[in-house]
């Protein structure tokens, strides 16, 4: 019976041990999970041991509050608890009111100089401010509507002005202004101030289009007068043209006529200078004496009395006539040749 005893004994502290070994054993499983999948802060500081990093993000760390030049990747990693410090850190596109990003490899440059909150110093901070340094040199006109379209682009290049001089590492990609606020009593002045400074544009517009039909009809008139002077001009051509035409071949008419008139005329001249000079030849004593016969011998009249005889047959008669005709031909051909 004693032995019986002394080895249910010895089979209940066995069994009292393998319990409490197996409890030990599922608290520091507990304990592992714990600490591996749920994480606590205390003090900012992160109890987590395993830690993701998201897509579009780099892990950045600090130690006993120094950062560290680690930079991580997305994904899963490892990290000491309570001593090291956790933040994911952006490095993607930021569509704020001001599109942004951090360039990763200056991710470590500027949270050193300006910590996680660097876009509230140098982005939301810095956009209220321009935006007021704007709205303070602008009258409500041009800040409401006539500059409203160049506000966005002058807030870009006035906060990445000071981003590349003191945090290179920030690139601002656009900024999109909404209109301002206006209070109602300023609201209804200025609807009243555009109402009457659209009816003016209009007046104004309207005398433009006036101004422009006037030019338009003048320019017109001043095309047709052209038009019509540049007609006149070839018309006047074409005349002008069809006159010195018609006096080159008047004058060509009268050339040749005169041309036509000269020789009729040499024509004329010679032949009566030959008739002329055939004349002189011919009137010998002899040709005149049997011309006068034959006149006296043509003659039909009839004469009676005692004086006929003397009258035909009178040799002095004739010889004074011959000598008087003979006389004559030269002053004749004379007048002829001349």
């Amino acid at each position: 019976m004693d032995n019986t005893q002394g080895r249910v004994g010895a089979s209940g502290t066995t069994r009292a041990q393998r319990d409490t070994q197996a409890t030990i054993f599922c608290v520091l499983v507990v304990a592992i999970c714990f600490m591996l999948y749920i994480p606590l802060s205390a003090d900012g500081h992160n109890l987590d041991i395993v830690h993701q990093v998201p897509e579009g993000h780099v892990g950045v760390y600090w130690r006993g509050g120094a950062l560290l030049k680690t930079i991580t990747s997305p994904g899963f990693h490892l990290k000491m608890p309570l001593i090291t410090r956790y933040e994911p850190i952006q490095v993607t596109i930021q569509t704020d009111k001001v599109v942004n990003r951090l360039r990763k490899e200056y991710v470590y440059d500027t949270l050193l100089n300006y910590g996680v909150t660097y876009d509230k110093t140098w982005i939301y901070d810095k956009i209220h401010h321009e935006i007021n340094q704007f709205c303070s040199s602008h009258t409500l006109q041009e800040v409401y509507t006539d500059m409203f379209d160049q506000i966005d682009e002058q807030m870009k290049e006035a906060i990445q002005a000071d981003c590349t001089r003191y945090a290179p590492g920030i690139e601002i990609i656009g900024v999109r202004v909404t209109k301002p606020t206006i209070p109602a009593t300023i609201a209804r002045n200025y609807e009243r101030m555009e109402e009457e400074r659209t009816k003016v544009l209009i007046a104004i517009e309207k005398q433009k289009v006036l101004e422009k039909e006037v030019e338009t009809q003048k320019k017109m008139a001043v095309t047709e007068a052209e038009k019509d002077a540049h007609v006149s001009k070839i018309v006047m051509a074409q005349k002008l043209t069809e006159k010195e035409s018609i006096k080159m071949q008047q004058e060509i008419e009268n050339e040749m006529y005169l041309a036509r008139e000269r020789s009729l005329a040499d024509s004329y001249f010679y032949k009566v200078m030959k008739e002329a000079e055939a004349n002189r030849l011919k009137l010998t004593p002899e040709y005149l004496e049997l011309r006068f016969i034959e006149a006296i011998a043509n003659n039909t009249k009839m004469f009676f009395g005692d004086k006929v005889p003397n009258m035909i047959f009178d040799q002095r008669l004739l010889g004074n006539f011959l000598t008087g005709t003979l006389r004559s031909m030269p002053k004749q051909s004379e007048k002829l040749t001349q």
